[in-house]
């Protein structure tokens, strides 16, 4: 069973790469690489204080109008 779980794994891997490639949304490539990181450093778990940090972060790009609204949201989620 490990195997064709590796190779499941070595197949999606260059399709996932050329996939990023193509992507030309900053905040999309930035969540994407959040969710990498903690997946495997962190194994998708992360501190008190670094959810409250990222939760002021978060706070201060909505408060710089960094954030997309819930129609843009949909609209972008169409072209998936």
């Amino acid at each position: 069973m490990k195997l064709l779980i590796d190779l499941d794994i070595n197949a999606e891997r260059p399709l996932i790469i050329r996939e990023l490639q193509n992507i030309e949304d900053i905040s999309l490539l930035e969540a994407l690489k959040h969710m990498i990181y903690y997946a495997l450093k962190n194994e998708g778990r992360i501190s008190i204080e670094q959810y409250n940090k990222e939760i002021e972060e978060a706070e201060e790009k909505v408060d710089q109008g960094e954030f997309f609204t819930q129609d843009e949201v949909e609209k972008m989620a169409e072209e998936w």
